[in-house]
């Protein structure tokens, strides 16, 4: 049994929820001897070019970083970090079979949902759109076909109504931790066996496309909640007010009653908007070229607002 800061790992992974894990690895004692991100990107309205939330992890803790445009034709570099394992979380491409291949120890994913359940590019999102009460992280080998790997471990999380996709990324989070303290030591021991999935069970979860941003107003009381909080904060349900975008961040069910047309924005105490079973008050939201507030901020400086119909 050797310790684990003795085995070389390289991580892959982008977001600010794969950076914490990052950051609880080393943290941990493991030995990350590379990290793997996309290329950094450009934010905010003045496009900054701005360093993706894993390589700042990396270069706090003097990890090499490497941001190949597509990994596919360029991971070579990898050879020369000897890894004995690879561990991969939200990295953003596919991965080719030569870099499967690469570590002794094979390479394995934290998939954010109870697998075969949700295969695919956005399982916590669709988990919520659908109103599942729990997800999870399965802890799975990687092979070719996407998310088709043995499952060597799972960890659960419960959706509560009011969960966002920002929140739930914090709870799957805190399931990749305890899968780092209680399963890849294991692993790395070889006491760890995996379990095909069983391919009657499967289901996917399809990437969301800009056009999936754009909620409908026709949507029941409970989908539309579902649909904005799935897509919140990144990148963000919209409606469209006067031709401008304002986006959805957060809401709740206010009242059952039918007074309005629908899609009727209603300013009063707060940000209401008529839907066809029901009002839902809006929480927190964004029009489009303003700083992001709550609804009632919203409300106080948008009375000439009220009555009209979003689309």
């Amino acid at each position: 049994m050797k310790p684990i800061n003795e085995y070389r790992i390289v991580y892959m992974g982008t977001p600010r929820f794969s950076a914490q894990v990052l950051e609880f690895l080393i943290n941990q004692g493991f030995n990350i001897v590379g990290v793997i991100a996309q290329e950094d990107k450009p934010v905010g309205r003045k496009k900054v070019l701005e360093p993706v939330p894993t390589k700042v992890i990396a270069n706090k803790y003097n990890i090499p970083v490497f941001q190949p445009h597509r990994i596919r034709k360029d991971y070579e570099f990898v050879k020369e970090l000897k890894p004995d394992l690879i561990l991969a979380l939200a990295y953003g491409q596919i991965i080719p079979h030569e870099l499967i291949e690469l570590p002794k120890l094979g390479c394995l994913n934290f998939h954010g949902s109870i697998l075969p359940k949700y295969r695919g590019a956005a399982p916590i999102q669709r988990a919520i759109l659908n109103g599942d009460n729990e997800t999870g992280v399965t802890l799975m080998e990687m092979v070719d076909e996407m998310d088709a790997g043995k499952i060597y471990a799972v960890e659960t999380c419960k959706i509560e109504d009011s969960d966002t996709m920002t929140s739930m990324q914090q709870k799957i989070v805190k399931c990749c931790e305890q899968l780092i303290l209680n399963k890849i030591p294991q692993y790395l021991d070889g006491d760890l066996p995996g379990v095909e999935q069983n391919p009657d069970e499967v289901t996917f979860a399809n990437k969301i496309l800009p056009e999936d941003e754009h909620v409908s107003l026709h949507s029941c009381v409970n989908e539309f909640i579902r649909y904005v909080h799935a897509l919140s904060e990144m990148p963000g349900a919209y409606v469209l007010l006067d031709d401008h975008k304002l986006k959805l961040y957060h809401l709740h069910a206010y009242s059952e009653d039918v007074k309005y047309e629908v899609g009727q924005l209603i300013i009063k105490k707060g940000t209401f908007i008529q839907l066809s079973n029901g009002i839902v008050e809006v929480d927190e939201l964004q029009l489009e070229g303003k700083k992001k507030m709550d609804g009632r901020s919203f409300a106080n400086g948008s009375s000439k607002f009220n009555g009209k119909i979003l689309k």
